[in-house]
C-alpha cells in the first residue's frame, strides 16, 4: 500500500468528518425519525427475504443452498438484535431525561 494513497484517504475523511457536523447541526429532527423509519425497514426486508429463502428451500424451488438460507437467517436475527439493543438505550435515554432534575 502506498503511503500517499493512505495519506489521501485520511485526508478526505477528515475533511468528512469537518463537514458532518455542519450539516447535523442544520438538519431538523424528521431526518433522524427517516432515518430510524429506514433502518427498521431495512430490518423488516431482511427478515422477509430471510423468510422467503426459508420456505423456497423447504419447498424445494429452485438451486437454493442451505449455507444462503442459513447465512440470511442469521443476517436478519443480527440485524433484529441490533434494532432492539438501540430502541433499549434509546428507551433508558428516555427515562433518563424525564428523571432529570429541572
Amino acid at each position: 500500500m502506498n503511503i500517499d494513497q493512505v495519506l489521501a484517504q485520511m485526508r478526505v475523511m477528515a475533511a468528512q468528518a469537518t463537514n458532518q457536523p455542519t450539516q447535523a447541526s442544520e438538519s431538523s429532527g424528521a431526518d433522524f425519525g427517516e432515518l430510524l423509519k429506514q433502518s427498521i425497514d431495512h430490518v423488516n426486508s431482511a427478515q422477509k427475504e430471510a423468510s422467503e429463502l426459508r420456505s423456497a428451500f423447504e419447498r424445494g424451488e429452485g438451486d437454493m443452498d442451505l449455507a444462503q438460507v442459513m447465512i440470511a437467517a442469521q443476517k436478519s436475527s443480527l440485524s433484529f438484535e441490533a434494532m432492539v439493543q438501540v430502541r433499549n438505550k434509546l428507551v433508558e435515554a428516555y427515562k433518563d431525561v424525564m428523571n432529570m432534575p429541572i
